[in-house]
């Protein structure tokens, strides 16, 4: 009887060990995570438009739209801590995609479950909290899709991964658009505000530290050069590049395996 008590108590305290170490973990991660949502507040001045902290007055639904932002980011980048195998670096977010979504390569239509017949489903993205559209309905009823969202999210789930093991993530953080055309528009971000982006970039690759890291074109490669970190350069998947894009990340993916 003695030593079934001693044996139990052991049993309990290991588990205590355990669930304190888990626990750590978790709020460590935690921190991580919100010390980078801080950190995405520092965007460059000029036609660079933040989505976790700036509202576009004139696309947004309202005025919560930023923490709607924020919390899908934060959700998203949760559910892959501890689990990435493969980190994806794009080039700056679009207006189709990360501007509405809050995540990188990532459409609201995809939150919204309307890309599932592209084999996408919203809890691939996250599944800890409801995905909220921030954008009005006026300029897109069911949302904005974004090509190279759903040619990604598409080629990496067919390939077999699961989508915790994978982050997507851009060498500039923010959304750069062209002045001339407002906020519905793109523009490659200058050299002066991809320097801006550089600590954001080092950052994101610290909380998710991984050996198979992926640049999507040639502003990607530029900025993961400059920080000397080993990666393949693939075929941005935009401008007629998807059918190299997957030829290109499949041979990443078996790579991998």
């Amino acid at each position: 009887m003695q030593t079934s008590l001693s044996a139990n108590r052991i049993l309990a305290g290991a588990i205590a060990c355990v669930t304190s170490a888990l626990n750590l973990f978790a709020t460590m991660c935690s921190d991580g995570i919100d010390d980078f949502l801080r950190r995405l507040k520092e965007s460059p001045p000029g036609a660079v438009f933040n989505p976790w902290w700036q509202v576009d007055k004139e696309n947004d639904a309202d005025r919560n739209a930023p923490a709607i932002r924020r919390r899908h980011l934060r959700a998203y980048l949760r559910k892959r801590l501890g689990s990435v195998k493969l980190v994806v670096i794009g080039e700056a977010l679009g207006y189709r995609g990360g501007h509405f979504s809050g995540i990188p390569m990532t459409s609201e239509r995809i939150l919204l479950g309307k890309k599932k017949n592209d084999g996408i489903k919203p809890e691939h993205v996250f599944s800890s909290i409801k995905a909220t559209r921030t954008s009005n309905c006026e300029e897109c009823p069911d949302g904005f899709s974004e090509p190279t969202a759903t040619i990604v999210w598409g080629s990496l789930l067919r390939l077999g991964r699961e989508p915790q093991e994978f982050v997507l993530w851009n060498a500039f953080p923010w959304h750069s658009f062209n002045p001339r055309r407002g906020m519905l528009s793109n523009r490659m971000p200058t050299q002066k505000e991809r320097s801006a982006g550089m600590s954001a970039l080092k950052t994101f690759l610290n909380l998710f530290p991984c050996d198979k890291i992926v640049a999507l074109g040639n502003v990607a490669a530029s900025q993961l050069k400059e920080l000397n970190v080993e990666f393949h350069r693939v075929r941005h998947p935009a401008s007629g590049g998807a059918k190299l894009f997957r030829q290109q990340i499949k041979k990443v993916m078996n790579d991998l395996c």
